[in-house]
């Protein structure tokens, strides 16, 4: 049986209420509620219900969890979507908080990517609850739009929703969360403040590093892959990288200049080699109690991931890893080749194979990843 996509839902019913009154925002109660009474519309909760449009003929593939009444299952009663309310927001007037704790329930959840209705200051409440850890799309309903996490319109919003929930090849960008000082605004000075970033999918844009094709391109392509994960590494230097089998790995530790085992797993800190060829016992006492990333590759033909080529890397050091540590690597043209066959782990651990089933990103270049599907064996 196929595994519903895990969509996670918020819509700030207050976002936007102060714009047609030319209030400069919605932040605040005192704004909201006299916005209210000089006969304001939400509109947010319409601005979704445009989004979810889209996902209509995909309902049965999904299992959606939301907060309650206006923050989302009211809509989604009325559509006809199959839902899980995880938060209940207690004041008739929801507040920052209600949507930060409802963030916080939708992650406790293991959502696969977060749909949300609202404007800058709903992206910053979200963000801090969210950081990078889990893809968001942002239904733009706000007043301010200043952040680089909400798709053009409500429309597009659900489209690119659609094609992740199809498994289609998305790219996956880091948009800025931005958020300025309504006081200062409505005195006609706009000042903006950066409070994070987040991971947004976006359709999928090809640009072609040489336009010869075959062999070089291919190389360029390695090279930034190697260049993002070295990066990573240099951020955080104290992290160990466990580097697993094949070829993409290969070039990144060459690229290192290190020496490496193409059929074997080896441990690299702060781009200095710190074991060759290591068991899997070995890699779990070496790494017990640290910050460890995981690189993989597609292995074979048929998109594994784990179990085929790097048995070295045992269920227990994967789930001592957790699922955001873990760096998938492989160029474009790869998972093209699956012919939209989503990535297989066979760890032989059935609970943590259906731990790792679902959307993850995976690296395709520098500062360029996807959203691929791994799915349940």
């Amino acid at each position: 049986m196929k595994r519903l996509f895990k969509l996670g839902l918020i819509i700030n019913p207050y976002s936007g209420i102060g714009g047609a009154l030319a209030l400069k925002g919605s932040d605040g109660p005192d704004i909201r509620q006299q916005a209210l009474m000089r006969g304001a519309e939400k509109l947010s909760g319409k601005k979704m219900t445009i989004a979810l449009q889209a996902l209509l003929p995909l309902k049965n593939e999904l299992c959606i969890f939301t907060a309650s009444g206006e923050m989302g299952e009211d809509i989604l009663s009325s559509m006809g979507f199959n839902y899980v309310v995880v938060y209940q927001h207690q004041a008739q007037q929801t507040e920052s908080t209600d949507t930060k704790a409802a963030a916080i329930a939708l992650m406790a959840q293991t959502v696969d990517l977060i749909l949300f209705a609202g404007g800058d200051g709903t992206a910053r409440n979200i963000c801090e609850v969210v950081e990078n850890q889990c893809p968001v799309v942002g239904v733009p309903a706000g007043v301010k739009i200043h952040s680089g996490v909400y798709a053009i319109t409500p429309k597009a919003a659900g489209k690119v929703v659609a094609q992740v929930v199809h498994g289609e090849l998305v790219s996956l960008m880091s948009g800025e969360v931005k958020d300025i000082d309504e006081s200062e605004f409505r005195a006609g000075r706009v000042v903006a403040k950066h409070y994070g970033e987040m991971l947004v999918p976006e359709e999928l844009s090809y640009i072609q590093a040489v336009k010869m094709g075959g062999k070089e391109s291919d190389e360029l392509v390695l090279l930034d892959i190697a260049a993002h994960v070295i990066e990573l590494m240099d951020d955080e230097p104290d992290t160990l990288f466990v580097m697993g089998s094949g070829s993409t790995v290969d070039s990144i530790m060459q690229e290192l200049g290190l020496t490496n085992t193409l059929l074997g797993v080896d441990l690299v800190r702060g781009q200095r080699l710190i074991a060759n060829d290591l068991t899997a016992a070995s890699l779990l006492e070496l790494c017990a109690n640290k910050q460890v990333k995981v690189v993989l590759t597609l292995i074979g033909g048929q998109g594994h991931i784990l179990g085929r080529g790097n048995q070295q890397l045992s269920p227990a050091l994967i789930e001592m890893v957790g699922k955001p540590n873990i760096l998938i690597v492989a160029t474009k043209s790869k998972l093209q080749s699956l012919d939209g066959r989503p990535l297989v782990s066979d760890s032989g651990d059935a609970a943590l194979d259906d731990m790792l089933v679902g959307p993850i990103p995976v690296i395709t270049g520098f500062h360029d990843l996807v959203l691929y599907s791994v799915g349940s064996v």
